[in-house]
This record gives C-alpha cells, structure tokens and sequence, in this order.
C-alpha cells in the first residue's frame, strides 16, 4: 500500500508534509544514515528556497514593468492632453489609490480615448494641411504632391486647428481672388483676339495649357508666372490693337483724301464704310469682332496703293481743279493773279516728272489754306467796299432821279420810285463816313502785311483817293451850276423889266451828265500803283480799257493820296 500511495500521490491530499513522510518510510526501508537524511533534507530545503527566490524576483521584476506601465499611462495621458491642448478630462479617475493594476485599468479608457480624439485630431489637421499644400502649390505652380508634409504632433490643439482653417481661408480667399484674375485676363484676351480677327484658344494655351477650355485640364492656373504671363500677353494685344487701328485710321483719312481729291461717288466710297467709320474712335470703342483684322487692314491698303496709281494718271485734272480753287478763292477775295501762267506752270511741272504728284498736291493745298487766311484778312474791307459801290449806285440813279422833270408825275411806279429816292438819300448821306472808315481800315491793313490792298489789281486807296477828286468836282460843278442859273434869273428879271417880255429860259451850258462813284463809265482812265520800298507809293496815269463789273469800279483818276486837300468826304 505504502508503494502504491508513492506512485499515486494524487490520489489524495499531497503536501510537503505527506511528501516528507513518504521519504522517511522510503529511507527507513532502504535504510538510509541520518547523515544522508539530513544532507538530502538540507539539499531540498535549499531547492525550496532557491524556487522561492525565483518567485520572488519575477515578482519583483513584474511589479516594476506594471510601475514603469502605470508612469508611462501617466505620461502618455499627461502628453496627450497636452498635445490636444486639453487641460483636463471627464474619463481620468480623480484618485490615484489602489493596486498598480487596478490604477492601470482606471486609466487605459481615458488613454484609449484620447488615442481615438488624436487620430480624429490628425486626419482633421492632414485634411487642412493638404488644401494648404495643395493651393500653395497652385499659387506657385510647383504643383507639389499631398503627403510630403507632416504633421507637428505636439501642437494638436484646437487653436492651432484654427489657425490652420483661418490660413486655408486666406489662401481659398487669395485663390478666388487669382482665379477671379485669371478669368478677367482670359475675358480681355477674348475680346481682343476677336477684334484682331486672332485664335484665342493657341493664344491662352501658349500662356497656360490649363487657359484652353477644349482641353481636359479640370483646374486653370493661378500661379503668379501664369498671372504674369497673362498681364503681358493683354498689354501685347492691346498694344497691337492700338497701332492696328491707328494704321486703319491712317488709312482711312488716305482715302478719304484721295476720295476727295478725286471725286469718287458715294457709292464706291460705301464699299469701305466699315474702315472710314473708325477714323475718330477710340481705342476702347471699337469692339467689334474682325474689326481691326489683317485681311481688313490689307484690303484698305490695296485700296489706298489703287487709289495712288490712279491720282498718279489723273494728276493734271486734279493739279487743275485745285487751281480752279485756287482762282475762285481769289476772284471772292478780288485778288488779282496771272490764271493763264499759273496753269502753263503746273502742267509743265507735271509734264517734266521732277515733282512729285502728292508734292505738288500738298503744296497747292497749303497756298489754297494761304490764299483763305488772306481772304478772310481782307473780308472786313471788302464788304464795306461792296456797302460803298452800292451806295455809289444808288447815288448815280438818285443824280438821273433829280433831272427828271417828270419825277412826281402820277405816272405809274412813281412812288415807288419816291420810296426808292428817300432811302437813296439816307445811304448817300453816310458814303463821307463810309469812305473815311474804309480809308482808315486800308491804311492798318497795309501796314500790318506790308503792302498795297489791291481791288481787282488796283489799289484801294486809289479808288478812294479818285472818288474824293469825282466828288469834289462834283459840288464844283453843282455850284457853277447854281451859281449860272442865279446869273440867267437875275438877267431875265431885268430884261422883262426892260423889254416888258420874259425871254425863253436858257438851256443849260452842259447837259452832259457827270456821274460819280466807283462804277462811272464816262471816264476811260484807270490808275496804276507802282510800290516802292516800304511803304512809299508813286502814282502814274495810264488808259485802260473798261473791264465790265457790276460793282467794281472801272476807271481811275491819278492822284496821290498823300494830298489831304484832294479828298474831300
């Protein structure tokens, strides 16, 4: 039984105590010394105690690795909240009492947790730090890829999440703005393309790919090289549309010059309407598309090269035309000029090929501007010269108005012809003052353009000077007459006083009329004005045939008009 109870210990209750006594019963019969009893006794003592050792070292060992868990669950709390900015809480146990393991299991939710916010926190701050790198990367068109950036775990808080968004915002801000620049760009590129008849697609995909809207480019550049490029390419278009249309209205006043200077009929003008409409329009104003299109430009060019070929053949009629300005400027301005050797003059320039048409052209607009400017020096003058042979006029029919006897019949128009007779007398009576205001204003003129005022190539003064001496000679005989038919009266009085018969009245010693004025015909002398030096004048007589005028006057007495005693207003 005693063998069967050691083989089978764990039939019933075994300790060190049954073990024990199941050794001394083996030693007893086998019959062991005391000595080896207590060495072996000693040995198995020493066994347990070597076990207990072990026990108690990994113990030991395994309270530590739970203390170093427990500061490293403190820590890691203590740096995550740190890390998420938060200053406490709600899942951390507020005592620190109890056993390491259950002072671990108070903490291991809160650090659970924590880890869940963080990673929450960092996918937040990734997904921000991403749109900042990403529209970084299109505000410099590097184009860097997401993922290269990382994140600074220590500063998790909300605030810095913050900062963050609000940077982003500035950025999005900043990208609207670029985005917003880009499309006005594009839009005026657009515009002036259309103008300038130019492909705006191969226009903005030189400048940017992303600009062209045919192509698949989901996102259009903001960079600041596209941003540049952009302004440059606006400012080039823009320059070329301004030297375009300053070209195309260059071109249009050349046609307009060359329609003018030719005649040409409206109709085939018309053919180039939408050319010559722009001639006065600003940069800004013409918008319309292919208006300033080289094809446009070109065919006005051609226009203009036919139109110069053809001034070219046409030249002697147009030379002459100008000259028939010319001369009707100068007849207006009662300027007297050699029309014949003018003409012989331009037909032999254009003849010989010495000069250049459009030369020629120029020149005879610069004397017609010339031969303008004068006559509108000399209109003043000339009106009241026109005022003057008027009242002369009227002062030779009021002279046949007083000899007729038959004046205040009641024939029929005769008081029209009273009616006529009174304002006749009205006008004669300011001729005195009219001459002097015209004497004074011929004097200023010449010498403000230092010679003569010329009337139809006679001098004014002239005129004015001989009208004083038709004048005086005038009243002269007016008194002779008055004064010879005081004497017939006076004698007839004393013959009927000595006869007692009245005598028939005598018959005037001249019954040839005199007239006065600018226009007389009975005369047939015409005065000649030579100037010498500066303002020196001599006077010659000569004969002259009378050029019939309605107005001008016709014959001329010599006298000088220096002799104040002569002219009498």
């Amino acid at each position: 039984m005693a063998g069967v109870d050691v083989q089978n210990p764990l039939l019933g209750e075994t300790t060190c105590g049954s073990l024990l006594l199941q050794l001394q019963k083996i030693w007893d019969e086998v019959g062991e010394s005391d000595v080896e009893r207590d060495k072996m006794l000693l040995q198995l003592e020493q066994e347990c105690l070597n076990v207990y050792k072990r026990k108690v070292e990994q113990a030991a060992k395994s309270r530590a690795h739970l203390l170093q868990a427990l500061a490293d669950a403190k820590l890691e709390l203590s740096t995550l909240l740190a890390s998420l900015g938060e200053k406490s809480f709600i899942g951390i146990p507020l005592k620190t009492s109890g056993s390491i393991k259950e002072q671990l299991a108070a903490i291991a939710p809160a650090l659970e947790q924590l880890w869940k916010q963080k990673e929450e926190r960092l996918k937040k701050f990734a997904n921000v730090l991403t749109q900042i790198q990403k529209i970084r990367g299109e505000i410099s068109g590097t184009n860097e890829q997401t993922g290269s950036f990382t994140v600074d775990e220590s500063d998790l808080s909300v605030k810095k999440l913050d900062e963050f968004h609000d940077h982003l915002q500035e950025l999005e801000k900043e990208k609207s703005e670029r985005l917003n620049k880009v499309l006005e760009f594009v839009n005026i590129i657009h515009d002036i393309c259309g103008v300038l008849g130019i492909d705006f697609y191969a226009t903005v995909t030189e400048v940017h790919p992303s600009l062209n809207d045919t192509t698949d480019t989901q996102s259009k550049s903001i960079s600041n090289d596209t941003l540049a490029r952009l302004a440059k390419t606006v400012l080039s278009l823009k320059e070329a549309k301004k030297q375009r249309l300053q070209k195309l209205q260059d071109l249009a006043a050349e046609l307009n010059k060359l329609w003018n200077l030719m005649d040409t009929s409206e109709e085939e003008r018309s053919l180039f309407d939408h050319v010559t409409c722009k001639i006065s329009s600003s940069v800004d104003e013409v918008n319309v598309p292919g208006a300033l299109a080289l094809d446009l430009i070109e065919q006005a060019e051609v226009e203009v090269e036919r139109l110069d070929e053809l001034k070219g053949s046409r030249m002697k009629e147009i030379a002459l035309k100008k000259q028939g300005e010319l001369e009707e400027i100068f007849a207006r301005a009662h300027i007297e000029i050699d029309t014949q050797s003018a003409r012989e003059k331009i037909l032999g320039l254009i003849d010989s090929g010495h000069v250049e048409p459009s030369d020629l052209v120029a020149d005879m607009d610069a004397q017609i501007i010339k031969a303008k400017e004068e006559a509108l020096s000399r209109k003043d003058i000339l009106d009241k010269v026109e005022k003057w042979m008027s009242a002369c006029e009227e002062e030779s029919w009021l002279e046949d108005y007083n000899r007729d006897d038959n004046r205040y019949s009641g024939s029929r128009g005769a008081h029209l012809n009273l009616k006529r007779a009174e304002k006749a007398r009205i006008l004669v009576s300011k001729i005195p003052g009219l001459v002097d205001t015209l004497v004074a204003k011929t004097r200023t003129w010449e010498e403000e353009h230092g010679f003569t005022f010329a009337y139809d190539g006679v001098p004014l003064l002239a005129m004015l000077d001989e009208y004083a001496v038709l004048r005086h000679d005038r009243e002269e005989e007016k008194r002779r007459m008055r004064d010879q038919k005081k004497f017939h009266e006076q004698l007839n009085t004393e013959q009927e006083a000595m006869f007692g018969s009245k005598p028939s009245p005598a018959r005037p010693l001249s019954s040839t009329k005199k007239v006065v004025g600018p226009g007389s015909r009975g005369l047939n002398r015409r005065l000649s004005l030579n100037q010498n030096g500066g303002g020196g004048k001599s006077v010659n007589r000569d004969v002259k045939r009378d050029v019939p005028r309605p107005v001008a006057p016709l014959n001329y007495v010599a006298i000088s008009k220096e002799d104040p005693g002569l002219f009498t207003p």
